[in-house]
């Protein structure tokens, strides 16, 4: 009998096998095996005259991952290790479900950090699945797709909106709410007074004994013709401390790492993921970072012992502080911070085993984390005031009496010496310049991914798993864009909010969702009841959306006056996320769309000879967004360049040529370039792409060359050695180049590498 486990991740699999040694075999489900049907009434998938009874189905893309699970696990003992949260508890269920496991057996393995000892700890201490947290998980799930399936459906019918959703409804509603307020914001003009010296300045802070703002500029220009030189009133030197943050949650980590290295909340989560499940550290692939969706300050006594000894041992016992623990309403204290695994891996000494973008937001975590433990930094904090004709003027300044914290997470402008003159009491001070500054009220500023995320977090809206998932679907439906990082509302947006505004206002408001998040983590808790609160949600739901579907108005799509050539019905102006088009209002029976004219380039294809070289924006894949050309016979004619077709022919092989976006042109049949040997070489599976040779980002074979077929992501085929333009005599398939040596690239060949 085996011992066999199961995780989510391919590469957290690797990694755990590795410690738990040659009687474990450690499997992976590749996230969820099971969803909600799309059967039934309104293709819920939710039988809700029947205690609100899910359906759930394997996902099709998994039904032969799951027959494999079930052969595997067939009477061996079967561990679910899936992640320490709500969904990994729901897909370990799931699983025991789908593999006739015993939901009552000690199998579920819970840790946070992808460690040996961790592991091996959590292998020492199994439980039961938690049904709380598995009812909690499916009670969010039920509620997400009965508010998704039907308002969605209602939105597309009535104002062509893709879709609403309970957390992504209210983020976007805050969105446009701010951009109404910006809007109608009125500025208010102030003014303000400063005096220049040659080596400091002063900044007016009081006119006859008021400390407010001033709005007549009358005020300040009878003042300034008045003023005489500048006496010393008063000079304070006082000791301030500035305390270190505390490690980071999901959602302060997704703001850091947004304010200081530029990443949107998608990439922070796929670069922390990456350091959780593991990296090739000399040889070894270990978990570097603990689990990355947390919304507690908590750290492990162990951690905290560890530390305390590096940072003593690396900086002196006077560096040492004092745990710190934000109390957080709804924090899973249960939970970690998300910190490092080990303190002794520090970022420079592992450096080149990580990406940049590794490296770079490893660095912060363990920054974060350390200093966080790190006694705090000390300033002598200095205040000159001056009198002169019935005003007050002022200088501030610091200086830096002891780094602490700062030692590890780096000095900011806010943190370097400001050292003031050597004031005297019984010195006059005349100014070189004093001068009235016009100044207006602004607005509040728009958000940016990282100032959304901290007011979702500070107003109850979703959780750590949800946050960039939002941020994506926002931009995806083509409700917000960003631009020089801040989020804009597209009209769609508006009119999205504004509908949900106005038809369901108790549904898709903050304080509804708020409560409704804690809800689910009272049922998580066990104190409150799935079906009560899914009932109690339903009968308000249904009212308003009866009321709703009845009274929203449906608009129609502007009418351009002209008619479509192939069917004859109007031409309508229709959105979409790259801009406006005009197509057909007969769709889908008719998909006819109007060329821009500045798309056509007029040139005509080569190949078909028919249609005419179009530019196109690419709406998915890897390309998204960028432009391509292709022709307009499509799909009879499927020519297709990435560069800017041109009038001109290739001299040698009289194929097209192209512009690249520097000006210089190519052929397009690649004829006039070199191409190294294992290039040359047809791909034997596709019969279309070359191998090319790449080198591997990450992972166990990271910085190692492999080669791969150019038609990717159509042709996934690979090698690890360099293919030749030979075939094996005894099988026919490609040979590869080992070390100097031709072995076949067929494993079952005798000919192939049996080392």
């Amino acid at each position: 009998m085996k011992n066999i486990v199961i995780v989510e991740s391919p590469t957290k699999s690797k990694t755990i096998e590795n410690y738990l040694g040659e009687d474990f075999v450690v499997l992976s489900s590749k996230g969820h095996i099971t969803d909600l049907a799309t059967s039934g009434k309104d293709g819920l998938g939710v039988d809700v005259e029947n205690g609100f009874k899910p359906n759930y189905i394997i996902d099709p893309d998994k039904k032969k991952l799951v027959n494999e699970l079930k052969k595997k696990c067939l009477n061996n003992n079967v561990f679910l290790a899936t992640d320490p949260d709500r969904e990994g508890e729901a897909i370990s269920y799931h699983l025991a479900k789908v593999l006739e496991l015993d939901i009552n057996k000690l199998n579920r393995i819970e840790f946070h950090e992808v460690t040996k000892r961790a592991v091996l700890e959590a292998f020492n201490n199994p439980r039961k699945i938690d049904l709380d947290l598995v009812a909690s998980q499916e009670t969010r799930r039920i509620l997400d797709r009965i508010i998704g399936f039907k308002v969605s459906k209602l939105l597309n019918s009535r104002i062509k909106s893709k879709s609403a959703g309970r957390v992504q409804s209210v983020a976007l509603k805050l969105v446009c709410d701010l951009e109404k307020e910006i809007n109608s914001f009125i500025p208010t003009n102030y003014y303000e007074a400063e005096a220049i010296f040659k080596d400091f300045k002063l900044d007016l802070i009081a006119v006859n004994g008021k400390k407010k703002r001033i709005l007549d500029r009358k005020i300040l220009e009878d003042l300034l013709p008045r003023l005489g030189a500048f006496t010393l009133a008063d000079l304070v030197e006082k000791p301030t401390k500035r305390e270190s943050k505390p490690p980071f949650t999901t959602s302060t980590l997704q703001q850091e790492a947004a304010t200081k290295l530029g990443f949107s909340a998608t990439k922070t989560m796929s670069i922390a993921q990456r350091l959780y499940e593991g990296i090739n550290i000399n040889g070894s692939l270990v978990g570097l970072i603990t689990y990355m969706r947390t919304d507690s300050t908590h750290l492990s006594d162990l951690f905290v012992s560890e530390c305390s000894e590096f940072i003593k041992k690396n900086y002196g016992n006077e560096y040492l502080g004092k745990r710190k623990e934000k109390k957080q309403k709804l924090a899973q204290n249960a939970h970690e911070a998300i910190r490092p695994t080990y303190v002794s891996y520090i970022p420079t000494t592992i450096k080149n085993d990580l990406t940049a973008d590794e490296y770079r937001l490893y660095s912060l975590i363990y920054n974060r984390a350390v200093s966080s433990l790190m006694s705090p930094a000390t300033f002598m904090s200095l205040k000159a005031t001056f009198n002169n004709t019935d005003s007050l003027w002022q200088i501030t300044g610091q200086r830096l009496l002891f780094d602490g914290y700062l030692a590890i997470s780096g000095k900011s402008e806010d943190d370097l010496n400001k050292l003031l003159p050597d004031f005297k009491y019984d010195v006059l001070y005349n100014a070189t310049e004093i001068k009235i500054i016009d100044n207006q009220t602004k607005p509040k500023s728009r958000y940016t991914e990282a100032t959304l995320i901290k007011d979702m977090e500070e107003k109850g809206i979703g959780r750590p798993s949800t946050y960039a998932q939002t941020m994506q679907t926002l931009t995806k439906r083509n409700y917000v864009e960003i631009k020089d990082k801040k989020i804009y509302p597209t009209e769609q947006g508006l009119l999205t909010s504004e509908n949900l505004d106005k038809y369901f206002p108790t549904i898709f408001n903050v304080t509804y969702t708020a409560n409704m998040e804690e809800d689910l983590d009272l049922i998580a808790k066990g104190e409150k009841n799935e079906l009560v609160e899914l009932t109690d949600f339903y009968n308000k739901f249904s009212q308003v959306f009866a009321k709703a579907s009845s009274d929203m108005v449906k608009i129609e799509p502007e009418k351009t006056g002209e008619k479509c050539p192939l069917c004859g019905s109007d031409l309508v102006i229709r959105n979409s996320k790259f801009g406006k088009f005009v197509a057909c209002s007969n769709y889908p029976n008719c998909k006819y769309v109007k060329q821009d004219e500045d798309s056509d380039t007029k040139i005509i294809c080569p190949n078909c000879h028919e249609g005419h070289l179009v530019k196109k924006i690419a709406s998915s894949g890897r390309n998204k967004g960028k432009a391509f050309y292709a022709c307009s016979n499509y799909p009879k004619c499927k020519t297709i360049y990435n560069d800017k077709p041109t009038t001109e022919f290739c001299p040698n092989c009289n194929a097209i040529m192209l512009e690249r976006e520097d000006g210089s042109t190519y052929c397009s049949n690649h004829c006039d370039e070199e191409k190294d040997s294992y290039q040359a070489v047809i791909c034997p599976v596709c019969k279309k792409g070359h191998l090319v040779k790449k080198i591997a980002t990450r992972g166990f074979n990271k910085g190692k060359a492999f080669y791969a077929c150019d038609n990717f992501p159509k042709c996934k085929n690979i090698y690890n050695y360099e293919p030749l333009n030979k075939v094996c005599p005894i099988c026919g398939s490609i040979l590869l180049n080992k070390d100097g040596k031709e072995i076949c690239s067929n494993k079952n060949c005798q000919n192939s590498d049996k080392d």
